[in-house]
């Protein structure tokens, strides 16, 4: 284990859920002392323990005894937390570590001027976090700072990224405007909105035009792996060029047409809703009524079908 600088420095990851947990264990694997601030009565303080997690407290607590304090908890929920249980425990030496841009960027969080601020952001879900730790195919990560009143702000984000297991070669120096740009709108109107949406409507069509459901999906979601993998190591061109010639001939003919000038400038709307502030300040006032409408809505996006098939699959695999 490489011995870095800031390893006498106790980290509070504050929340425990995807990227927490992630972040937690390998930090404490990579010997920093780790505390995990959770709420009193939440469901992750089992799982905390059962991982074998040293000090688990309240958030205050976590807060009050961390150098380093890690917003690993939903975005959403970022405001009042830091207002209610965080603000009152910092002092000058503290670093505040945010593992995306929003918050700071849209003024969510206004940290004292004596604390530095940095991000980490990672390029993957928690789960992957995890399990590349200490891999020979380490993932890469978003780094930036915001605050630097220590003059040592770039050198603990560095090191922190390091330690949690992202390879100092793959770190992409960035700002906190720019990731939160770029990661709201990615999910939205891409990675998780435009594609699900996508795939979707391909199975829909493909059952109403009378194939079966299994032959739908394995159609226009099951391997969707394959050409995302080509596309990232080998751009668009290089996907088209390494599939067969119906495939291409298809692909250059219809993606324009199903994919067209209509569909930039509606993305380009969800972007301006993002870059105005309305998204973020919508998302800052969900509440557990809302969240419980969200829910919702997810079931009423889905395709019985679609999941059905999904599941198959997923056992099989």
């Amino acid at each position: 284990m490489v011995k870095l600088k800031h390893q006498n420095k106790t980290v509070a990851v504050i929340g425990y859920g995807s990227q927490g947990r992630a972040i937690a264990l390998n930090l404490q694997e990579s010997g920093y002392d780790v505390i995990v601030g959770l709420r009193p009565r939440s469901k992750s303080r089992r799982q905390a323990s059962a991982d074998g997690i040293d000090h688990i407290t309240t958030v205050r607590r976590a807060a009050d005894k961390g150098d380093i304090i890690a917003f690993a908890f939903p975005d959403h929920l970022h405001s009042a937390v830091f207002e209610q249980q965080i603000l009152q425990t910092l002092t000058p030496a503290k670093t505040l570590l945010f593992l995306a841009g929003m918050s700071i960027y849209f003024m969510l969080v206004v940290p004292p001027r004596e604390c530095d601020v940095v991000m980490l952001a990672p390029h993957a879900p928690g789960v992957a976090v995890r399990e590349h730790y200490g891999s020979a195919k380490p993932l890469s990560a978003f780094i930036a700072v915001h605050q630097d009143k220590s003059r040592r702000a770039l050198a603990t984000v560095r090191e922190l990224a390091q330690a949690v297991g992202f390879d100092k070669k793959r770190l992409v120096h960035t700002t906190f405007e720019a990731e939160a740009l770029g990661d709201l709108f990615g999910e939205q109107a891409v990675l998780c909105g435009g594609l699900a949406m996508l795939v979707k409507s391909g199975f829909e069509t493909l059952v109403k035009k009378g194939l079966p459901a299994e032959n739908a999906y394995l159609e226009v979601a099951y391997q969707l792996d394959l050409i995302v993998d080509l596309i990232k190591k080998h751009g668009i061109e290089g996907m088209l060029r390494r599939i067969s010639v119906a495939a291409r001939f298809g692909a250059v003919q219809t993606g324009p047409k199903v994919i067209d000038k209509s569909v930039q400038r509606r993305m380009e709307k969800v972007y301006d809703s993002i870059a105005s502030g309305t998204f973020p300040k919508e998302l800052s006032k969900l509440t557990a009524r809302d969240l419980s409408e969200l829910d919702k809505k997810v079931k009423q996006l889905s395709n019985p079908q679609f999941e059905k098939q999904a599941r198959k699959y997923s056992d099989s695999d």
